[in-house]
Order: structure tokens, then C-alpha cells, then sequence
């Protein structure tokens, strides 16, 4: 604890005696000043001692006295020493009373205690409090480093809560709380989920302080992490401002937990190596071989389906090309329109869409105790997750949300980076190089489609029509039909028309005659003109596939 005016008056070298406001002697010290000014207010800093002789004051005057401690009460000094003897043989009335008046402590300094003993007094008791603060601080690092090695993260924020006798709770890179110390702490730190959230948007290291609901209790929030964006974060909880001896303690937690949340380089990159030797060998059919490298890393992966994710990032308008195609992107907005969701979701993952996704899996994955392999490759990325695990969810609700904001208009001109993501069945090791292949016809889909996700299961369950909407199909399709629609812009037919309602009445001539309202000879004259243009059989039926397949991708529909 730092000197306190009842410590002082305790000290028995120093022989004070009080004269006013004995209910304040508890207050802090924080330095012992002597200043003869008639107006010391404007060197002050609040938390001083004040000591003075009355050289300069007229110390019997009770309207003086008032202004003079009324100024130093409102500067934030914490007391006043006179010192008898000197100027005045005893403590003036008006002095003790303006004192008594403003609830200012005084205390009355002997004629053989110099002012020089009470700064000593003080200073000394401030080094001995800092050393105390110094040596417990190391203390704490101490225990904070031993638990970091034996028990990790949770460990540290066990010790870090006994020492602040608070609370303390870790939040991942997605603003989750993946740990909190007591085991109460981590309702409170879910509440205060949102202040986490916009600590994650300033670069890093940054720290905040936030009070709780009705304010009860203070916590400091700070970022863990050694790059540009937070890795994580961590809540320290307490019932007042922590103490020197605490701040130490909380320094040494953020460095143990920035060393356990953000690995090594060397550590990170020596795993993708080994995650990249399981998927090679997963792909060439070595499913043996892949489980030997895995070992502990990712064996536990290959022993329950899983599913193959692969993620594609690409520039905004090339993506867009696809959707604008078949409406699903609004036309850009006007210059001066607000910024999209797209781009917030997009800032929010550091302007790198792919690498959220990767730290989203990742972080699902550690939060669920699941192992998830990701491999990046340049502007693709390929990650293994067990099926129905947290990591798959994580990749779907991620992809939703960038679905969601594809639904905003963009500013005009904006070329931002988009995200296509394909996901195979679920598989086994002996399967994979099949996922693999699944997915990536998911991925080609999703692009295809202008969608963000598509799951192989749901190209079965689908339609093949949206397929269609590839250039080339449709560059096929022109090339079949345009002799029919150059025929039909004569006026001498309607042989598209006609062609197209004979095929979706699969040939039958009564059907498809009264649909088009001609007669059924009409109809007949109709198809074989058509076969005459072409130059094709329509009792073929791979040229019925075709024809009725380049009407369906030129249909405006």
C-alpha cells in the first residue's frame, strides 16, 4: 500500500499531531511538497502533502484561510502540514477552523521535525510500495509462467483472477469466450461480447476500459496478438483500478497468452507442412500413410466422416459477372451510396475474405476441441472437418453471411474480393481423393451460380437447368437456333415456337398443335421445315436433347 497520512501521523520520528479531519487520514500520499506561495494551486497535482510555514499567508485572518484551503481541497491535496514554531508559536484558529470547514486534514509539524524528514518519509514508503509491487509482480510471473507450461491458457487466467481478486476470461479471434476464471465468469464475460467486438476493429495491441451493468464491476479489455489484427482477447474483471503489484500481473498474462494463442511462425508453418503431406497422400489414395504422418495432429480426424471444403477467393467483378447474368446482384448504386455489408464483412476479416474463413474454421474448431486440417494454396484453400462438427457450421454461417450482404448494392466502381466455397459429401479416408473431386464441382457450381456456398448433396437434389447459364452453353445455344430465328424474323413462321412446344409435349402432335392453336398438319409442315434448316433428324433423340436443352438456356425465363 502507498504512504497514507495516518501512516505518517503513526511514525513515530516524525511526531505529528492532527488538528482537522481525523475521519481522512486514510487517504493516499502521493508526494510531500513545501511551497511558501500565497497560490500553490497551479503547481499542483493532485495527491500532494502540502507544507507550509504561513511565511507568505496571513494565517489569522478567517476569510483568507477559507479561499486558501478551499483552493487546495479543490487542486486535489490531500493535506496540509504546519509546522509551529516558526512564523507561529501554535497552530492559528482560523487556519484549523477553514481546515475543519472544507474537511481538509492538518497536521501540525513540531518545531524539531524539519519538512526535509517528512519528503524522506514519504519517499521512502512509496519505494518500499513499489518494491512490494515489484517483487510480488514477479511472484506472480513466476506462478503465471509455471501454470502457462503445466496447464495453459486456463491455468493463466486461474492465477491472474486470485491475483487482481477479480476475474479473468479469454475470448478467440471471433469475440467467443473460450475459457474464464472463476467458472461464474463466464456468463459475465458473454455479456460484454460487443465491447470485445469493437476492441477487434482497432489495430493491434489495443486495450479499452468498460463498465459492467449498473456498474458492477470495472474490466479491461486487451488484444493478444503480435500481428496487425488480434488473435484474441483478454477481460480482466475487478472491483476498483488495479494496483501496481496487479498491472504487473496482467502485463506477464497478456505476454503468456499472446505466446499460447499466436504459435510460433516456425511451429505454424512445420503444421500445414505435415496437414499438407496428409492431404497428398489422402488425394493419391494412401490412406494408411496419411494416418501414420497425422499422428496425434490429425488422426483423430480421419477416424469419423468428414467433409472436403474447397474455398476460392476472386475479384468482386468476376464473380459478379456470373450473378449479374441471371439477376441475382442488384445494379450498382450511385456514387455517394452507402458502403456495403460486404465491404464491413469484408474489413472485418482484415479485407481478406479467405483468410476469415480459415481463422472462423479454425477458431470453431478449438472452441469444440475437434480437429480440422487446413491447407492454404495461394488464392484457394482446401480444409478437412469432421462432418456435423463446428468447423463445417462455422463454413456455412460464414458463407451465409456473405450471401446475405451480396443483397446491398455496391458503390459504384467497387471491385471488391469475393468468396466461392464448394463442400463435398460426407467421406472416408479411403474417399478422399472423391470429396475432393465433389467439391470441387460444388466450388465450380457455386461460381457458375454467382452463389457464395453450394454442397454437392444439393447438386442432385437440384436442377441441371442453372447450368445452362454457362457462356459457352449459351454461345452453343445461339449457334443451333439462330438459322430458326433468322427463318422466324421474316414473318414466314413461328418455327421456335412451334419447336418448343412440340418438345415439351415430348412429339405429340394433337397436344402440342392445340397449345400453339394451329392444326395438327400445320404443326407437322412446322417440324419439318425445322429439320430442313438444321439439317438434323428430329427422331434422333440426342438432337431432341439438344434443341430442347439451347431452348431452355436462351429462354428469357
Amino acid at each position: 500500500m502507498p504512504p497514507t497520512l495516518a501512516s505518517l501521523v503513526h511514525h513515530s520520528a516524525l511526531k505529528l499531531t492532527v488538528r482537522a479531519g481525523e475521519d481522512r487520514l486514510d487517504v493516499p500520499v502521493r508526494w510531500a511538497h513545501v511551497s511558501e506561495l500565497a497560490d500553490p494551486v497551479p503547481y499542483m497535482e493532485g495527491g500532494e502533502l502540502l507544507l507550509i510555514t504561513a511565511l507568505k499567508l496571513d494565517a489569522e485572518d478567517p476569510e483568507a484561510m477559507r479561499r486558501y484551503v478551499r483552493r487546495l481541497a479543490g487542486a486535489g491535496v490531500v493535506g496540509l502540514g504546519f509546522a509551529v514554531g516558526v512564523n507561529y508559536e501554535e497552530t492559528p484558529g482560523p487556519l484549523v477552523d477553514a481546515c475543519a470547514e472544507e474537511g481538509l486534514p492538518l497536521l501540525e509539524v513540531p518545531r524539531r521535525t524539519p519538512f526535509l524528514a517528512i519528503s524522506k518519509a514519504v519517499s521512502a514508503a512509496i519505494a518500499a510500495d513499489q518494491y512490494r509491487a515489484v517483487t510480488a509482480g514477479f511472484a506472480a510471473q513466476r506462478e503465471l509462467t509455471k501454470q502457462a507450461l503445466n496447464s495453459g491458457p486456463e491455468g493463466v487466467l486461474t492465477v491472474l483472477a486470485g491475483q487482481v481478486d477479480g476475474w479473468a476470461a479469454l475470448y478467440d479471434a471471433s469475440g467467443a469466450v473460450v475459457a474464464a476464471a472463476p467458472e461464474w465468469a463466464g456468463r459475465r464475460a458473454g455479456r460484454i461480447t460487443a465491447e470485445v467486438e469493437r476492441l477487434r476493429e482497432r489495430p493491434a495491441p489495443a486495450s479499452s476500459v468498460v463498465g459492467g451493468p449498473e456498474h458492477e464491476d470495472r474490466v479491461e479489455l486487451h488484444s493478444l496478438g503480435t500481428g496487425r489484427r488480434p488473435r484474441a482477447a483478454l477481460a480482466v474483471g475487478t472491483a476498483a483500478a488495479l494496483g501496481t503489484a496487479e498491472r504487473y500481473a496482467v502485463h506477464s498474462a497478456i505476454a503468456l497468452l499472446t505466446l499460447t494463442t499466436e504459435r510460433s511462425r516456425s511451429l505454424h508453418a512445420a503444421e500445414q507442412r505435415v496437414g499438407t503431406a496428409v492431404l497428398r497422400m489422402l488425394l493419391a489414395g494412401e490412406p494408411d500413410h496419411a494416418r501414420a504422418v497425422a499422428g496425434d495432429l490429425y488422426g483423430g480426424l480421419l477416424d469419423a466422416p468428414f467433409r472436403m471444403i474447397v474455398a476460392e477467393s476472386a475479384s468482386g467483378t468476376a464473380a459478379r459477372a456470373h450473378a449479374e447474368a441471371r439477376g441475382r446482384v442488384p445494379a450498382p448504386a450511385a456514387a455517394g451510396a452507402r458502403p456495403s455489408a460486404a465491404a464491413a464483412l469484408a474489413a472485418d476479416a482484415g479485407g481478406d475474405l479467405l483468410g476469415g474463413l480459415a481463422e472462423g474454421v479454425e477458431s470453431a474448431a478449438a472452441r469444440s476441441g475437434e480437429a480440422v486440417l487446413v491447407v492454404p494454396e495461394g488464392e484457394r484453400m482446401v480444409v478437412l472437418a469432421a462432418d456435423g462438427g463446428a468447423a463445417v457450421a462455422a463454413c456455412t454461417e460464414y458463407a451465409a453471411a456473405l450471401e446475405a450482404a451480396r443483397a446491398v448494392p455496391e458503390p459504384a466502381g467497387a471491385d471488391e474480393e469475393e468468396l466461392v466455397v464448394g463442400l463435398s459429401a460426407p467421406a472416408g479416408p479411403i474417399a478422399a481423393a472423391a470429396a475432393y473431386k465433389q467439391a470441387e464441382q460444388a466450388l465450380s457450381v457455386a461460381r457458375r451460380r454467382g452463389r457464395v456456398l453450394v454442397e454437392h448433396e444439393q447438386l442432385a437434389a437440384g436442377s441441371v437447368l442453372p447450368l445452362l447459364a454457362d457462356d459457352a452453353v449459351k454461345a452453343f445455344a445461339d449457334g443451333l437456333l439462330r438459322a430458326l430465328h433468322e427463318h422466324d424474323a421474316t414473318g414466314r413462321g413461328d418455327l421456335v415456337a412451334s419447336l418448343r412446344a412440340w418438345l415439351s409435349r415430348h412429339g405429340q402432335w394433337d397436344a402440342a398443335a392445340a397449345d400453339l392453336g394451329v392444326h395438327r398438319h400445320t404443326l407437322r409442315y412446322r417440324m419439318r421445315r425445322v429439320e430442313e434448316i438444321l439439317g438434323r433428324s428430329l427422331d434422333d433423340p440426342d438432337v431432341r436433347m439438344e434443341l430442347w436443352l439451347a431452348l431452355k438456356a436462351t429462354s428469357p425465363e
